[in-house]
């Protein structure tokens, strides 16, 4: 059984707005993979 992540409803909203996602699917996607399209976000915020 997967199991949502443990995140605050705020913390939740600020990762959706940044990732540019629906605050359901931060919920449900492994913090690994959040983790990663933040690291490819903030990559590309740098190049720019």
């Amino acid at each position: 059984m997967v199991r949502s992540n443990q995140f605050s409803a705020e913390t939740a909203q600020k990762l959706a707005e940044k990732l540019q996602m629906p605050v359901e699917h931060i919920i449900h996607t492994p913090p690994q993979v959040i983790m990663e399209k933040i690291t490819e976000l903030e990559k590309k915020e740098l190049k720019a």
